[in-house]
């Protein structure tokens, strides 16, 4: 297989940019993903991809939940700002203001929709697990576009 080829392909798929958080006993973890997508409607089931050595994946792991905050167009900043390890200050997180969810995961005050989810399943594979949750709990403060990798210039995958 081409390789060059391969990453033009795969990065057509396009995606959305979010910040997962989640929070169990002594870790509370966000982080930003892409690899987000709703897989079922009766029940309401998403599935994301979380990278195994990450904090994010502890904390889903332990809580099996997990909170899906929307960025809006205008935030890639945002996004940028949990491309790191998390740090947590108070009630702020990566310098960004939250406040638990019914699930005790983040609900970032910034972002402009959030849906939490109880982990149903998941598939360890690859350098990702990929967790099936069920949308338990929904919030829209605007209806601003979402953030899409395309609008950032960033290329991730493949």
């Amino acid at each position: 297989m081409d390789q060059d080829v391969k990453k033009k392909v795969l990065r057509q798929i396009s995606y959305g940019m979010y910040v997962v958080s989640s929070a169990a006993d002594d870790v509370l973890s966000a982080g930003t993903v892409n690899w987000l997508s709703q897989a079922s409607f009766g029940p309401p089931l998403v599935m994301v991809g979380v990278k195994k050595d990450s904090g994010l994946h502890d904390a889903v792991k332990k809580s099996n939940s997990f909170a899906v905050n929307v960025l809006s167009a205008d935030q890639k900043q945002f996004a940028e700002d949990f491309f790191r390890p998390s740090t947590v200050e108070g009630n702020n997180v990566n310098g960004h203001p939250f406040k638990p969810g019914v699930t005790g995961a983040p609900i970032l005050d910034e972002v402009y929709s959030y849906f939490e989810c109880k982990v149903t399943g998941s598939i360890e594979q690859g350098d990702h697990s990929v967790f099936v949750g069920e949308v338990i709990e929904v919030g829209a403060r605007s209806d601003d576009k979402p953030l899409e990798m395309w609008d950032t210039g960033w290329f991730y995958g493949g």
